[in-house]
């Protein structure tokens, strides 16, 4: 993940002006490098490390731990997001007009160090209720996007402060450094958290207390550096923020021109020349140059709408695949390490490679190419992930709709049953003893329930009974041998277990069976769903590992479901009346659902029969790595390539400004993500489709926006409006003012 937008151009020095008089910083190994900003590179690299690795987890946080729905965790993961890009502002005005830039850093992350344990421990279950975790999750994430947001434009131009004005290379050398920090503690934190979280357990479940733990402190750890070093850092004082006169100089030239409206009144060259009365030629020149950049800034969004979605709708489609590489399974949000290695690994191949063999081609790839090549990059890896999510899709449960349920038969029984619904043309065929059914029928009902009347066929034997089905249900009907005689039994719904005894014909049976539910959905974050259903004519109690204890009652009882890491389970126990015997369950496979029949223990060990109710994970964890590639391609032709050229078309003192400029499209393209989540919630691969079309309808107006775009040199733009003010200076008669204080 480039974190460009935060790091400084290599020809931005500490400002200009007369500084105090300090001592200068000692040297590192007598070089050029002042001692300092080796403080400053760790403060850095363990910040990075602290915010990537909390925002690693946070997703699946929001949907295991608070079990928020899909929709609500992505929108409140890009709102946060937002958060983060909105706050540089407040971090930079605060700095340049009011502490400086080193108190600022320590003021802030005083904040981010206790929004940090504020979601730490937020993340103990034991800690209260439901309201009490979300309660202290959303301060300590008010906290963290504060002070992140806060220290993100001060910590990099705070390094360029340590150098002297003679050391320009050094400097150069040191901004390379600290981007290197930056992604170096985004890689390590994306890999490591995930594994805290998921393969360390605390109170019985994922220890996501453990996994924000950790990043709070390095961030503790980061301050500390940070301190240390307080005594060889070169402390500019604050020389005011030239964003805020660049807000001023805008707002008063809009409120002087609607003014002045008359057509008595001469026109002016262009809108900015109306500030003329209060603010210098110098100035106005300047904003007009970041007015011309910030323009082109308006399709942007839409490429950080896609590119910060890999922290929340990809995760979550990493959680619905096979995440089994042989020697490693993979967590869902680790995937997300890819980015930053891959931003690593494409930096140095397309600037020494890609963008010379182009250049020998004699092909014009100007930067605005570059940028829309980039869009077009992360539009094609979302398309996909559209497709990929189509493939996921075809291993999840049919969705229902009212009047819809769905039923199948196990047959439990020795010899083949033939199964009758009456006025529905299901199960044409016997269904064979211990049959694994292929998936469900679809069952279609009058209203919102229906009594329906079953007729088994077994041996020459008639029997016949009567189901209540309730509307978008999903049933096992099972059908079982007890004392000589068949039974059968319909699960649907967690509940007091009922069971309801064979029937000669025409004799019914009616009502409501309580049961155990069968699965509506695959279950999340990748987890194994088992339940047991006990043919034993006596009461079991199982033990599935080390932690999971289960009693079932005899005579074909149901458990309820458990939830399983995708592992495999040979090594549990079966203790009944008569003993204890080993267990052995197999591969319970990511997202898949079982039903565990025990149907005899003989040769001292038991005997069981697996039932995959709902088809595991089919599609590889390894079919996204396409996508990431795509991604973080566009984002180094995007965002490297677009904070450089702004930064040329701008001169210096405005580079702050269109620093500012670009984290705002980072925040407007979250906030437009979390629209979508909440507004316009649709199937997931539509989705995808949705912005990829978006994103390449906006790359279709940023080229058009691109080709009438002139690139200049802010130096020879200087001169051109000086000439031009000195020439307009007859047009100022007769301007009415209407009390306006110059």
């Amino acid at each position: 993940m480039a974190e460009g937008n935060s790091t400084p151009q290599p020809g931005d020095g500490p400002p200009k002006g007369d500084f105090p008089l300090q001592k200068k910083s000692p040297k590192l190994c007598g070089s050029n490098y002042p001692l300092s900003i080796a403080f400053i590179v760790v403060n850095e690299f363990c910040e990075r490390f602290s915010y990537y690795g909390m925002r690693a987890v946070l997703t699946l946080y929001f949907l295991s731990f608070f079990h928020w729905d899909e929709n609500l965790s992505t929108a409140v993961y890009h709102a946060f997001s937002a958060l983060c890009y909105f706050t540089p502002v407040i971090g930079a005005i605060m700095a340049d007009s009011w502490l400086g830039k080193y108190k600022t850093i320590i003021y802030l992350s005083i904040v981010y160090v206790v929004g940090h344990l504020i979601k730490s421990v937020g993340a103990i279950p034991s800690l209260g209720n439901q309201a009490v975790h979300v309660v202290l999750s959303m301060v300590g994430l008010f906290l963290i996007a504060l002070g992140t947001g806060g220290i993100k434009p001060c910590v990099s131009a705070f390094g360029g402060d340590q150098f002297e004005e003679e050391h320009t290379s050094e400097r150069s050398k040191f901004f390379s450094i600290f981007y290197l920090s930056i992604n170096a503690g985004s890689l390590i934190s994306t890999f490591v958290t995930p594994v805290l979280r998921g393969d360390v357990k605390c109170f019985g479940e994922d220890c996501y207390a453990l996994a924000f733990g950790v990043p709070a402190a390095l961030m503790v750890l980061a301050l500390v550096v940070f301190i240390a070093g307080s005594g060889l850092y070169r402390k500019t004082p604050p020389q005011g923020n030239v964003l805020l006169e660049v807000c001023k100089c805008i707002g008063f030239a809009i409120k002087n021109r609607l003014k002045n409206r008359s057509s008595e009144i001469p026109k002016r060259d262009h809108w900015l020349d109306w500030a003329s009365e209060k603010y210098s030629k110098q100035l106005i020149g300047e904003v007009k140059m970041v007015t011309r950049v910030l323009f082109l800034f308006i399709p942007l969004p839409m490429f950080w709408a896609l590119f910060d979605q890999q922290g929340s709708r990809w995760t979550l489609q990493a959680t619905k695949m096979n995440a089994d590489f042989g020697i490693y399974v993979l967590q869902p949000d680790q995937m997300q390490f890819l980015n930053p290695l891959l931003i690593l690994v494409f930096i140095p191949i397309f600037d020494l490679g890609l963008y010379p063999l182009i250049n020998m081609c004699k092909l014009n790839f100007t930067p605005i190419r570059k940028m829309a090549t980039g869009m077009i990059l992360a539009g094609l890896a979302f398309g996909l992930a559209a497709v990929i999510e189509v493939k996921i899709n075809e291993t999840d449960m049919p969705r229902l709709v009212p009047k819809e349920s769905l039923i199948r038969v196990l047959n439990l029984a020795k010899n083949p049953v033939q199964v009758t619904i009456q006025d529905k043309d299901l199960f044409q065929q016997p269904v064979e003893s211990f049959q694994n059914p292929a998936e469900y029928s679809k069952l279609i009902l009058n209203g919102e329930q229906q009594s329906l009347h079953f007729v088994l066929q077994h041996q020459g034997l008639t029997l016949a009974f009567n189901y209540t089905v309730k509307e978008k249900s999903v049933y096992s009907l099972i059908v079982f041998e007890a004392e000589g005689s068949l039974s059968s039994r319909l699960l649907w719904c967690p509940g007091e277990r009922l069971s309801l005894p064979s029937v000669p014909i025409q004799m019914a049976t009616s009502g409501i069976c309580p049961q155990i539910t069968d699965l509506e959905a695959k279950p999340e974050n990748g987890l194994a769903a088992v339940r047991f259903i006990n043919g034993l004519s006596q009461d079991v109690n199982l033990t599935i590992d080390s932690k999971r204890f289960l009693a079932v009652q005899k005579n074909y009882s149901a458990s309820e479901y458990l939830l399983l890491e995708r592992d495999i389970y040979n090594n549990g126990k079966c203790i009944t009346e008569t003993g204890e015997f080993p267990l052995e369950l197999g591969l319970l496979d990511f997202g898949a659902s079982y039903t565990i029949v025990i149907t005899n223990i003989s040769g001292g060990a038991v005997e069981t029969w697996k039932s995959e109710d709902i088809k595991a994970n089919n599609v590889h964890m390894a079919w996204q790595l396409p996508q990431y590639l795509l991604i973080s391609a566009g984002e180094v032709m995007f965002s490297i390539t677009g904070l450089a050229f702004s930064y040329s078309q701008s001169p210096a003192s405005m580079k702050s400004v269109l620093q500012a400029g670009w984290l705002l499209t980072v925040a407007v393209g979250n906030t437009f993500v979390l629209i979508v989540a909440e507004a316009a919630p649709m199937a997931q691969w539509a989705e995808f489709v949705l912005f990829t079309v978006l994103l390449f309808a906006v790359c279709i107006i940023f080229s058009i926006m691109g080709y009438f775009y002139v690139s200049v040199d802010p130096e020879d733009l200087e001169e051109k409006e000086e000439k031009r003010e000195t020439s307009s200076r007859g047009n100022m008669i007769g301007l009415v003012t209407q009390k306006t204080k110059l």
